[in-house]
C-alpha cells in the first residue's frame, strides 16, 4: 500500500484515504477476481505478477498498466497535491479508461474540486500508419490489434459511471492527438501521461502538452520500453533541453518530474514503494 505524502490529511483521514485508494486499485487491475488475459497476446492464464507488472492485456480489468503504474500516478498526485503545484491531470491514450477512473478516485479521495481529468483518445484505436509515418511506427503497424485497443468514448464514460467517478471534472478529448491536443482548453498541467505507443502520438502529445506542464509537475510515459515512443522522448527532451533525470517505474515504463518549483521542507520526506525507484536515464537509451 502506498501512504498518502506528508501533508496530505491527517492520521485517521489519511488511512481510509489509503485503504480506498488501494482497493480501488485491486479492482481496476482485477487482481481480486483474476481475469485471464487476452488471449491474442499469447499468454495463458491469470498470472499475479505479470498483473502486477502490467505485462499482461487483461480480458475484463478496466487497464493493463499494472499495480506498479498505479502506484506511480498516486506518487505523482499526492506529491502535486502536497506540494501546491498548479494543473490538471490528463492521460494521452486511455484504453478502457482505468487510469483516468483512478486518477479521478484520488482527486475525490482527497476532496479536490478544482482540477480536471482530462481523458484524450481517439477511442478509436492506434492511427493507422502512412507513407510518410515515422520508420519505427510503419514497423509496428500497431493499427492491426484495433480490434483490441479500440474501445468506445461511451463504454470508458460508462466505466467511469461504475464506480460513481463521472462528473464535472472528467473532460473527455476526441480525436487523433495531433488534431485534438493543440487546442484542447487545458490552461495548466500538474500530471501527463503518455500512453500513445507511437512516436508521432508520443511527439504530438509532448509538442502540444508539455509546454503547459507546471514547473514540480510529473510526465510519465508509459510506453517507453517501445522503441519508436523512446526515441520521441529522447529527441523531444535534447531539443527542449530537458535534462531532469528519467526515474524508472517497471520494466516498462518511466516518469520525471520538471524542474523549477521552490519545494517546501514536508516534500523531502517521499514515502512509499515509489521512493525506492531508480534513476535510469544512463541506461535508458540502449534498450531495444
Amino acid at each position: 500500500m502506498t501512504s498518502p505524502a506528508p501533508g496530505l490529511g491527517s492520521t485517521d483521514t489519511g488511512r481510509g484515504q489509503s485503504l480506498y485508494l488501494d482497493l480501488m486499485k485491486r479492482v481496476l487491475t482485477n487482481v481480486i477476481y483474476r481475469d485471464p488475459p487476452i488471449s491474442w497476446a499469447g499468454q495463458g492464464d491469470y498470472d499475479i505478477a505479470l498483473r502486477e507488472n502490467g505485462s499482461d492485456m487483461p480480458s475484463v480489468a478496466h487497464t493493463m498498466v499494472g499495480l506498479a503504474r498505479l502506484d506511480n500516478v498516486q506518487y505523482c498526485l499526492e506529491r502535486v497535491l502536497a506540494d501546491d503545484v498548479p494543473g490538471d491531470f490528463i492521460e494521452t491514450g486511455v484504453w478502457r479508461g482505468g487510469t483516468c477512473i483512478f486518477a479521478r478516485a484520488i482527486l475525490r479521495a482527497y476532496g479536490v474540486t478544482d482540477r480536471q481529468v482530462w481523458v484524450a483518445d481517439s477511442f478509436a484505436g492506434i492511427p493507422r500508419t502512412r507513407v510518410d509515418s515515422h520508420p519505427l511506427d510503419r514497423r509496428l503497424q500497431l493499427h492491426r490489434e484495433n480490434d483490441v485497443l479500440a474501445v468506445p468514448a461511451e463504454t470508458v464514460a460508462a466505466n467511469f459511471e461504475r464506480y460513481d467517478l463521472l462528473d464535472e471534472q472528467v473532460r473527455f478529448l476526441k480525436g487523433w492527438f495531433r488534431d485534438s491536443l493543440p487546442d484542447a482548453p487545458i490552461s495548466r498541467l500538474a500530471v501527463l501521461r503518455l500512453d500513445g505507443d507511437l512516436y508521432e502520438s508520443t511527439m504530438d502529445a509532448l509538442n502540444s502538452l508539455y509546454p503547459r506542464l507546471s514547473p514540480g509537475g510529473f510526465t510519465i510515459v508509459d510506453d517507453y520500453h517501445i522503441r519508436a515512443c523512446r526515441e520521441a522522448v529522447h529527441e523531444y527532451r535534447d531539443q527542449h533541453g530537458i535534462t531532469e533525470p528519467l526515474e524508472q517505474i517497471d520494466d516498462y515504463s518511466v516518469y520525471w518530474r520538471r524542474a523549477g518549483l521552490a519545494l517546501p521542507v514536508r516534500s523531502l520526506a517521499i514515502t512509499g514503494r515509489m521512493a525506492e525507484f531508480s534513476v535510469v536515464s544512463t541506461y535508458a537509451r540502449t534498450i531495444a
